[in-house]
């Protein structure tokens, strides 16, 4: 199986998907949610279990009940609690959300309003500076171990897989219009981390081919690399969506935003370890010994 023969393939498979991304981030943008730009959360209280669906209908004349998100709660001596999260209420508008408190009174009898929290934008400004942060501080940790114990050529392919990687899953969020919130960012360090793991298993079959196979070209002993751990990639892989898929569609609206930027991760990460950063290394390779 020649899978670094048909490395052109590949590059313009990944580049085609690199363009889309960056076209609907500078189109479409990415829809912050409140962690990051502010607004209100509103935790209630209901005698009996109600749906989100319910409440998004009652509060539905406010004109925010679209992009709300609305969670199911439990805690301790609140056995029904819903959470409302929206940033289009002003929290300086007390009298909205005494109208809906007396919106969801009237519908649900015996529903009491708990608590009203706001995160100002200063706070949401904070938080993404944090979540950039988080993610850069990742990258440098993972390039500085991936030298050590490679190369730095690895490292320099291993990071440049992982930003298209972010990049391809980021403008996919941008064109759904999904919310962009502290969730999403989580799932980005987590595909990180799993993308990167695929990589490093190649890259160290590599490593050990480079050892033993002294009369083989580098993309001979890539190639061989590469399928050997193919099966591996593939079967680690598909158990593992077989999983979020199913958290995915069963745990509810609450997790979804997590889950999706994690089946959507997962697929990318393991294309773009067998068919990105691989031939990568390869295409290095040569231009090395080209200059040679």
């Amino acid at each position: 199986m020649d899978i670094l023969g048909k490395r052109k393939s590949w590059y313009v498979i990944s580049s085609v998907l690199v363009v889309l991304a960056l076209f609907f981030l500078i189109t479409n943008g990415l829809n912050f949610g409140i962690d990051f730009l502010g607004g209100t959360i509103m935790r209630f209280s209901f005698e009996e279990a109600v749906s989100n669906e319910q409440v998004r209908e009652v509060i539905a004349e406010y004109g925010f009940a679209e992009e709300a998100q609305i969670q199911q709660t439990e805690e301790e001596g609140i056995p029904h609690g819903v959470v409302i999260r929206s940033r289009d209420i002003d929290p300086d508008h007390t009298g909205m959300i005494q109208d809906i408190e007396a919106s969801l009174s009237e519908a649900f009898p015996g529903s009491v309003l708990l608590a009203t929290d706001s995160v100002g934008s200063v706070i949401g400004e904070e938080l993404r500076r944090n979540a950039i942060w988080a993610l850069v501080i990742a990258s440098v940790a993972m390039v500085i171990y991936i030298s050590i114990r490679f190369e730095l050529r690895f490292a320099v392919v291993a990071i440049i897989t992982l930003l298209h990687d972010i990049l391809i899953t980021t403008g996919l969020f941008a064109m759904l219009g999904r919310e962009i919130n502290t969730p999403f960012v989580a799932a980005l360090l987590m595909i990180l981390g799993y993308s990167i793991n695929d990589t490093i298993v190649i890259f160290d079959r590599i490593r050990e081919n480079m050892g033993l196979m002294h009369r083989s070209s580098f993309i001979e002993l890539a190639n061989k690399a590469v399928v050997d751990t193919l099966p591996r990639s593939i079967n680690t892989s598909l158990t593992t969506l077989i999983a979020v898929l199913s958290i995915y569609l069963f745990g509810g609206a609450a997790i979804r935003t997590f889950m999706l930027a994690l089946l959507v991760g997962i697929l990318i990460g393991t294309y773009s370890s067998i068919f990105v950063a691989s031939p990568l290394l390869v295409t290095w390779g040569e231009k090395i010994t080209e200059s040679e």
